[in-house]
C-alpha cells in the first residue's frame, strides 16, 4: 500500500524539514490545494507547490479542491505533479474532459468526491481515470474525525473496478490513521492519504512504516 503525507499537516516553519523527511520514509507527497471557494478554507498556492517540488524526490500527489481545477492542470504537470486530482463537483460533466487533458499531460489522472456524492457517481469514469479518490471526511479541513460509512463506499468502487477489469487504484483521504489502515486496505484501499497521524506524531517515519504495513 502507498502512503501519501499530507504537508497540509507539516510544521510550515520546518517545511523543508519535512520534505526531506517524506523522501526518506514515503512513498508520495500530498499536496492539499484549496481556493476558500469550492472548500471553505485556503490552504497554499504556486509559491509553496514550486517549492516543495524543488526539494521533493518522491512524486507530488496534489489534490485540487478548487472550483476550476482546470486552470491549475498546466503548471502543477510542469513542476512534475504525477499524480493530480480535482472533484466530481467541480468538473460535473466535463469530468472526462479534464481526466483526458491529465493524461495528455503525462500526468496520473484522479477523480475525487466528498462524502456526501453516491459513490456510483464515479462509475462512468471508470476507464478515464487512473486513480479514484475517496474523501472520508469534507473537504477543507484537516483533523476531522474518519466517517465509517466510507468502507462500504471503498468497498463499491474496489468491486466495480475488479467487475470491470479495470486497473484504477482508489486513494483514500481524511481521518486516516494506524488505526483504521487495515481496515482501508481490505476494502480496497491502495493509495492512504495522512495528515495529522503522520505529522501529529514523536515519530512520522514510524507511523508511515506502520500505514504501509497494515
Amino acid at each position: 500500500m502507498l502512503v501519501s503525507p499530507s504537508l497540509l499537516s507539516a510544521d510550515f516553519l520546518q517545511l523543508g524539514d519535512a520534505v526531506r523527511m517524506l523522501n526518506a520514509h514515503a512513498d508520495l507527497i500530498h499536496l492539499d490545494l484549496m481556493d476558500g471557494v469550492l472548500v471553505p478554507n485556503l490552504s497554499f498556492g504556486f509559491s509553496v507547490t514550486d517549492a516543495v517540488s524543488r526539494e521533493a524526490a518522491i512524486p507530488l500527489d496534489a489534490h485540487l479542491m478548487t472550483i476550476h481545477p482546470w486552470e491549475w492542470f498546466p503548471h502543477l504537470a510542469k513542476k512534475g505533479a504525477a499524480y493530480i486530482s480535482f472533484h466530481l463537483e467541480a468538473a460535473g460533466a466535463d469530468a472526462a474532459k479534464h481526466l483526458a487533458s491529465l493524461r495528455a499531460m503525462g500526468v496520473k489522472a484522479g477523480l475525487a468526491i466528498d462524502p456526501d456524492v453516491p459513490v456510483q457517481k464515479l462509475f462512468p469514469y471508470i476507464g478515464s481515470a487512473d486513480f479514484f479518490l475517496i474523501m472520508s471526511v469534507y473537504a477543507g479541513f484537516g483533523g476531522q474525525r474518519f466517517i465509517p460509512e466510507s468502507l462500504e463506499r471503498i468497498a463499491a468502487l474496489k468491486a466495480e473496478l475488479a467487475r470491470r477489469g479495470d486497473r484504477a487504484m482508489i486513494e483514500v483521504d481524511g481521518g486516516v490513521s494506524a488505526a483504521n489502515a487495515k481496515e482501508l486496505r481490505e476494502a480496497g484501499a491502495d493509495i492512504l492519504v495522512a495528515g495529522s497521524a503522520v505529522f501529529g506524531a514523536p515519530d512520522p517515519a514510524a507511523v508511515i512504516r506502520s500505514l504501509k504495513s497494515a
